[in-house]
């Protein structure tokens, strides 16, 4: 099992997220604390990392695999195959191909995923961690069918329910009524923002012991930092943009699609006060196009930017006025976590989660779809720069000490330790598996038959 943690509440230097999948940039270099060491008692853990695919695995979790297999541990991982594989070569020891889609309507694709998982599972681990509802929801029924014996420990960290304030009645009583009948089989149910924990004890999804609180799934604090920029990235960032130098410009990170609402963010331009401010949209997205034709009809397209995908992000979000989040469901938005870190100030809605990360002076709330009021935020930012400094600098010492990545390493070696010391000991899941390889293969495994590693998707996904 995991050594003693010295301090989990000690900040140290990464969705959705919300997981902010596709949300156009890459994860930072990270490494993990040496202050946590695995006792040389018995045969090494084994853990299962899980979600839909690889991307949240890619932004999310490569850290905390680095840690765990220096500490001794055997780190797989399953998702479905996407353009992150790269950032994965060699932080895995053995990763699997899972045919699952992003949309629980996609029964088609969820039943064969259950069968894959079933069979993985039987590799023997000690704990299984999945992230993303989805993933969450098809492994804890392969789960179910196995002998509680050789069961697993299962942590579920919910970036965000499915069903939440603002979702519709239909679909928040499927999604209710699905986390609940899973959760007999979830050992540890992490939540990370105020409605889903309050959601989670008020509807008892599990016992309230089974209920671990974590601020996200943390953020490097070393690499999203102005320190951190090489000389000239900011000007560099805003050139390759073609943004004047002096023009205030305001940036979007995330997926374009109807959740995000980026439609209101053009409106918000439209209206603003300013006409010669900017937007840039940092990702890309079923919405692009549309994007465009609404700029276009509302007479702002030569002051929006579509870059794309953008591998580093950080130059754009320093060189930023703020960045802004009109979304209208989140889980803890990655994003936002970037900004701040970056002493960028936000605006952002009012879903979950982000009064929790922009609250205390670090920047504004508006509600969901309130365009007006975005607006008049984005010019107050304008006219006031030595307040807007002032609030990126309160950001990123609430970045540091509450949601630095080195923090939730340790807290999640308190985590597993805690889950490994309740497990009975001839449920150890790493000592009855020595058949997987100690290096990372560099390809993802297709254990059933059902799956054709040749038919992998390789195409770069939408972001």
């Amino acid at each position: 099992m995991i050594g003693p943690v010295t301090n989990p509440g000690l900040p140290g230097g990464l969705e959705e997220a919300g997981l902010d999948e596709g949300a156009g940039h890459s994860p930072g270099p990270h490494d993990g604390p040496s202050s946590a060491r695995r006792e040389n008692a018995g045969p090494s853990p084994a853990l299962l990392y899980v979600a839909t695919v690889s991307a949240t695995i890619a932004q999310f979790i490569v850290p905390y695999a680095v840690h765990l297999r220096s500490l001794g541990w055997r780190v797989d991982a399953a998702a479905r195959s996407d353009r992150w594989d790269e950032v994965l070569d060699g932080t895995f020891d053995r990763r699997f191909a899972l045919p699952w889609s992003r949309s629980m309507r996609d029964a088609v694709a969820l039943a064969p995923a259950v069968s894959d998982m079933i069979e993985i599972l039987g590799r023997g681990y000690d704990i299984v961690h999945v992230h993303t509802p989805i993933a969450a929801f098809a492994t804890r029924l392969a789960i179910s069918r196995m002998d509680p014996a050789v069961r697993p420990a299962l942590i579920y960290t919910a970036h965000g329910f499915h069903f939440h304030r603002g979702g519709g009645t239909v679909s928040n009583t499927i999604f209710l009524a699905m986390e609940k009948a899973a959760g007999r089989w979830t050992d540890r149910l992490v939540v990370i923002n105020d409605e889903d924990e309050q959601a989670a004890r008020r509807h008892r999804l599990v016992p309230d012991d089974r209920i671990v609180r974590m601020p996200g799934i943390g953020i490097d604090t070393g690499y999203y930092a102005r320190s951190a920029l090489p000389a000239g990235a900011v000007a560099s960032g805003r050139s390759g943009l073609r943004v004047p130098p002096t023009a205030p410009m305001f940036a979007v990170i995330g997926e374009l699609n109807r959740g995000k609402r980026p439609n209101d963010v053009l409106v918000a331009l439209r209206l603003m006060g300013h006409s010669e401010a900017h937007v840039a949209f940092l990702g890309a997205g079923p919405e692009r196009d549309r994007l465009v034709r609404r700029a276009r009809f509302m007479g702002v397209l030569d002051r929006v930017r579509f870059p794309g995908f953008v591998t580093d992000p950080r130059p754009v979000i320093a060189g930023a006025t703020a960045v802004i989040l009109a979304s209208s469901r989140e889980g803890l938005a990655r994003s936002v976590m970037e900004a701040l870190a970056l002493e960028t100030p936000v605006i952002a809605s009012t879903a979950r989660g982000n009064a929790e990360l922009v609250g205390g002076g670090s920047g504004f709330l508006f509600d969901i779809g309130d365009t007006g009021t975005l607006a008049a935020r984005m010019d107050w930012l304008i006219d006031h720069p030595e307040e807007r400094d002032a609030m990126g600098r309160t950001g990123r010492a609430r970045m540091v000490e509450r949601y630095d990545l080195h923090r939730l390493i340790h807290l999640h070696d308190a985590l597993y330790a805690d889950v490994l010391s309740s497990r009975p000991s001839h449920a150890h899941g790493g000592a009855s598996d020595a058949r997987a390889p100690r290096e990372d293969t560099g390809e993802w495994s297709s254990p059933p038959s059902t799956v054709n590693e040749n038919a992998m998707d390789t195409r770069p996904a939408r972001s």
